[in-house]
């Protein structure tokens, strides 16, 4: 689904795959420094959801549970991927 359309569906799911590779790419984007182990802004709102998920064995979760922040911050990394997609075809 187009990054576009998932902020106004509230019963979209969403894979923790999906997740992994918004985080993964937030993490390209700005990787952490050797000394520290600390995420950029991106990157930890989406692996706050992404612990819970992993804590409660799920596969996916509804976009609903998203927070503002990790909703934003996912939309980039589709909109990213979307256009590579574009490019690469």
């Amino acid at each position: 689904m187009p990054a576009n359309k998932l902020q106004d569906n509230t019963n979209h799911v969403v894979s923790i795959v999906e997740i992994e590779r918004a985080i993964n790419y937030w993490r390209q984007q700005y990787p952490s420094s050797r000394d520290t182990m600390t995420l950029c802004p991106q990157a930890a709102s989406l692996a706050e959801l992404y612990a819970r998920m992993i804590l409660f064995q799920m596969t996916e979760t509804s976009w609903a549970e998203f927070s503002r922040q990790a909703k934003k911050s996912f939309q980039q990394a589709q909109k990213s991927f979307e256009a590579m997609h574009n490019k690469a075809a």
